[in-house]
């Protein structure tokens, strides 16, 4: 018996082989994972690192008066621009506006994994204190500091948000429904069951890329970000499970568009948005050790108008005097202006817009 041993041993190792390999090429692969079967864009780094002072430095205000922005109209929404990026420029932004929020108001922002770009409490805190508002989140639904509600309220301690402000998980006591009215795709959109404790949103986002969407702002906060744990993976299955499942990326980026408008709907009005340009990676907030930009920083801007503010954040992109081609072409490789073109379709806002410079 001994000596049929070694060759017992052999069979054994070449009939687990394809088992392994078959395990190991599995299509189900989180978001992370998946992205790295992508191609990257090319290599492109500054002379000098991003400075925080570039917007005064080189007069930024009046290079993004003179952009050829592609969809800014005369006839479009307002979008209100500030190159001050500092806690007296975001109040400025929001003051111009001219919003009355009234009631109990929600402050929607990413708490971010630790090491990522996420909205620093130093920024935000005079504006939040201003409202009176509650900073508001939900679970995540892949792994992470934030999956459950335990760890994700030690991720907003950690990272100081709960030091300026009441802090909310949405979803910690489960989730309510919305209807999503003149989907393609969705009929119903899962949120947390705290959402309906608030009268007013003010959703403020850090505008980036993302190895999914393509790039994430003030539609992806409304969709995704305010959208249950089981909800964001409603979401990403394309109406199908509310967990463990991918569908196409075009289905995705319509489902994005329509929670946001089920989100929008809801709240009849009582809601604006604001995007902060710095820090303009490829990799989102969900990203712990998110890729070095590649361009300097922008500045702020406001609407009333999701689709209206997350296009011209793309347009001021393109149009930069030192754009990312990284960033451009992750937006390009997701398709992620698809979400724009969707969400104007189905009504949640216009990509037409007028740009609105408050500097002085």
């Amino acid at each position: 018996m001994i000596k049929y041993l070694p060759i017992a041993i052999v069979m054994l190792i070449l009939f687990t082989i394809p088992i392994c390999v078959s395990s190991c090429t599995s299509n189900d692969l989180s978001p992370d994972v998946a992205e790295e079967t992508w191609p990257d864009p090319p290599e492109i780094f500054l002379e000098e690192p991003p400075a925080e002072d570039f917007a005064a430095a080189t007069g930024l205000s009046a290079w993004v008066k003179d952009a050829d922005l592609k969809y800014n109209r005369e006839n479009g929404a307002a979008v209100y621009f500030t190159a001050d990026i500092s806690p007296e420029g975001l109040v400025r932004i929001y003051q111009a506006l001219n919003a009355e929020p009234q009631g109990n108001i929600a402050v929607k922002l990413s708490t971010g994994q630790p090491g990522s770009n996420y909205l620093r409490p130093e920024l935000i805190k005079l504006l939040v204190q201003s409202l009176e508002g509650v900073i508001v989140e939900c679970n995540t639904i892949d792994g992470g500091n934030r999956y459950s509600t335990e760890y994700h309220l030690q991720v907003a301690k950690d990272h100081g948000f709960t030091d300026i402000a009441e802090f909310d998980i949405m979803d910690s006591a489960g989730e309510i429904t919305l209807p999503v009215v003149g989907g393609e795709v969705l009929r119903e959109n899962f949120v947390g069951s705290h959402f309906i404790n608030y009268d007013y949103f003010v959703v403020l986002s850090h505008f980036k890329g993302h190895p999914m969407a393509g790039f994430g702002g003030a539609i992806k906060n409304i969709a995704i970000g305010i959208a249950s744990k089981s909800g964001k993976g409603w979401i990403h299955s394309g109406g199908t499970k509310t967990s463990g499942a991918y569908c196409e990326q075009d289905i995705f980026l319509k489902c994005m568009a329509e929670a946001g408008k089920s989100v929008s709907d809801s709240l009849d009005g009582s809601i604006l948005y604001i995007n902060v340009m710095n820090r303009l990676s490829i990799d989102c907030d969900c990203i712990g050790n998110p890729r070095e930009p590649d361009m300097h920083d922008i500045g702020i801007l406001s609407s009333f108008d999701p689709v209206a503010l997350d296009q011209a954040c793309v347009d001021l992109v393109s149009a930069a005097p030192d754009s990312s081609a990284r960033l451009l072409q992750r937006i390009e490789q997701r398709n992620g202006l698809l979400t724009l073109e969707h969400a104007a379709m189905i009504g949640l806002g216009a990509r037409e817009y007028t740009l609105v410079i408050i500097d002085e």
